[in-house]
């Protein structure tokens, strides 16, 4: 992700991070499927879509935590 696409993280809705992580999910599954019948040719993109959720998640929580306050 790019330092332009994080910011822009921190504006999205908490129904918008979910559903960014739901898809990055299914993309995730998709690439290990492909990954396992030898179609996959930069396996660094499961690296890629791992951090992105990871990323997605943590915003979720910080936002989840801000509003508690």
């Amino acid at each position: 992700m790019k330092t332009r696409e994080i910011k822009e993280l921190k504006n999205k809705s908490a129904a918008d991070l979910e559903k960014s992580v739901r898809e990055n999910r299914e993309k995730l599954r998709n690439l290990r499927l492909d990954l396992a019948a030898g179609k996959v040719k930069n396996v660094g993109e499961l690296r890629v879509v791992r951090k992105s959720i990871a990323r997605l998640l943590t915003f979720l929580t910080a936002q989840s935590k801000d509003n508690k306050k």
